[in-house]
């Protein structure tokens, strides 16, 4: 006689729900719910014992009906005689099922069955959440495009860090580079008394921005001395200069000491400051002020307009050695403007300013080169990193905080 055995498909038929069938197949097979929710997992299961093929398709009805997936397969005839078939409804089937077991996912630890594994102690429930966090959070990740994974916060902390140090190293730099050096700086064989020599230089007449001035040499002039202040007469808040006297080639007044009062160094101990025609000297130590060599300073009207020159004059800086040599002159032009010169260095106020026509000017030492390389580059890299802190702030994205 054919016998047949029974195979659990592990799927649940479209019709019925999952946990009426795991309650269903529990009562059939007398499993625990966890064996059978695990047996309802989508892979086939084979039952223990053989049937006839009325009791083996009936069995399966009771199965399809419970909504579980059920087939059946034919065995090798047995010699044993199956039962009636009126058994079958007054006492299910003893079938039984392969001994239901499970590993912890995190453990590998096997066991049957449950919602907490035995050996490690850990909630199956937790960790599935835990997982579905982290897969979806690198589903987040990959989903991301490549240029938002630029690190602009890392990016902005080191632009601001840059930007704070550069400014501070700037604002420091300006007052050192501004510092009259020591003496030894300097060349002091040159730092003499100006020369001046009667000239037999005619009147002449320049032009600039279409303004002819007359020229009238007094003397031969030549000076060594170093740079304590200066006033370019083109600043935007000298009105005076372009506005009203219409001079274009007054370009730069520069206050210069020589002699004792360098050598001496008592020219650190005086402040200096030029306004628009006016050389200012003043000190709080009674000593400097007495030591001082009032005769060994002068404020010059620099007259050039040749381009070559004009560019030589503005690059002088507080604490430069210079030489110029030139004309002691008065200046005019038609439009009613006019101005003189002072021919010694003993007289003071108003007038005592000497105004030279530049034929030559030279910086022949430098000073505090190294502070004034440090705040233009510092100067630079600040405004490079606020440049870059700007463009970071309108192209980063948006991060919410939690």
């Amino acid at each position: 006689m054919k016998r047949y055995s029974l195979i659990l498909t592990g799927e649940i038929l479209p019709s019925a729900r999952r946990h009426e069938a795991v309650a269903a197949l529990a009562e059939l097979l007398r499993l625990s719910l966890p064996q059978a929710d695990a047996a309802l997992n989508g892979k086939p299961r084979p039952l223990k014992g053989l049937l006839s093929q009325e009791r083996a398709r009936e069995a399966q009805s009771r199965f399809e009906q419970a909504g579980i997936g059920c087939e059946l397969r034919e065995e090798a005839a047995q010699s044993v005689a199956p039962k009636p078939a009126a058994d079958v409804f007054k006492s299910p089937p003893q079938l039984d099922v392969a001994p239901v077991t499970m590993r912890c996912p995190k453990c590998d630890f096997e066991q049957p069955p449950g919602d907490r594994c035995v050996n490690c102690g850990i909630v199956y429930a937790k960790l599935e959440q835990m997982e579905r966090r982290a897969t979806q959070a690198r589903a987040e990740a990959a989903a991301i495009p490549k240029q938002d994974r630029f690190p602009y916060r890392l990016v902005n902390q080191l632009l601001l860090l840059v930007f704070l140090s550069s400014v501070g190293l700037a604002i420091w730099s300006h007052w050192q580079k501004d510092q009259l050096p020591p003496p030894s700086l300097y060349d002091l064989t040159e730092l003499q008394a100006p020369r001046q020599e009667p000239t037999d230089a005619e009147p002449f007449q320049i032009e600039a921005n279409d303004v002819i001035y007359t020229i009238e040499p007094l003397f031969d002039y030549e000076l060594d001395g170093v740079v304590v202040s200066l006033h370019d007469s083109d600043a935007f808040w000298d009105i005076y200069h372009f506005k009203d006297w219409k001079d274009f080639i007054n370009i730069r007044d520069l206050c210069v000491v020589w002699g004792d009062n360098v050598a001496m160094g008592v020219f650190r101990d005086m402040q200096y400051k030029n306004t628009t025609w006016t050389c200012w000297i003043s000190t709080n130590d009674p000593v400097a002020y007495k030591g001082f060599a009032w005769d060994q300073l002068s404020n010059n009207h620099m007259l050039s307009h040749d381009e070559y020159i004009q560019k030589a004059i503005k690059s002088a800086e507080i604490g430069d050695q210079i030489r110029f040599r030139g004309k002691l002159a008065r200046y005019s032009h038609a439009g009613g403007f006019q101005r003189g010169t002072s021919t010694t260095r003993t007289d003071s106020g108003n007038g005592a300013c000497e105004t030279i026509y530049i034929e030559d000017f030279q910086i022949t030492r430098k000073s505090n080169t190294g502070w004034r390389l440090t705040y233009r580059l510092s100067s630079a890299l600040a405004v490079l990193a606020f440049i870059g802190l700007a463009v970071i702030f309108f192209v980063a994205p948006y991060r919410h905080r939690e």
